[in-house]
């Protein structure tokens, strides 16, 4: 990373840019420039913002940021690749626990679906054939049985 960075600062300042105009032109802090150049990687929380600022900043400078890139990958590879398994399972092992101890955000789209009960639906589609089965025998029996009227109730009257 080292070389990276020295290569980034003597571009720099063969194209006479100070160190505080590169930031300002990038909107990155100046310490992130002087950290690159140092190559100082320790000091990123994440590697991927790291990438970008050495792409951005090549780019800013005129260099092939494909080739930057491509040293950046390949030193970072060499780098990962020394740590041993064991240190890489305990700070896996702590993350999860980290993980566990944060509370989860839930949203409509993220919440995990429950498994409702069948019998709520059961009753209700029971309910509703109920009230089908009562509305209908009302009708029929209002329509089956003999109304009282006057037309019905005929006396005869014997002489």
């Amino acid at each position: 990373m080292k070389e990276i960075g020295e290569k980034l600062k003597q571009v720099r300042e063969e194209q006479g840019v100070s160190i505080q105009e590169a930031a300002e032109d990038l909107n990155i802090r100046v310490s992130q420039i002087e950290n690159i150049e140092a190559g100082n990687l320790k000091v990123f929380k994440d590697v991927f913002y790291l990438k970008c600022f050495i792409r951005d900043y090549a780019k800013y400078l005129g260099l092939d940021e494909e080739k930057i890139m491509d040293e950046f990958n390949e030193f970072f590879f060499e780098e990962t690749s020394k740590i041993p398994i064991a240190e890489i399972e305990k700070a896996s092992k702590e993350k999860q626990k980290e993980q566990k101890q944060e509370k989860k955000v839930v949203s409509p789209y993220t919440m995990e679906e429950k498994q409702s009960s069948k019998i709520i639906p059961v009753i209700v589609t029971l309910i509703i054939l109920l009230l089908i089965f009562l509305i209908g025998y009302i009708v029929v029996a209002e329509y089956i049985s003999p109304k009282n009227n006057d037309d019905n109730n005929i006396t005869y009257l014997e002489n």
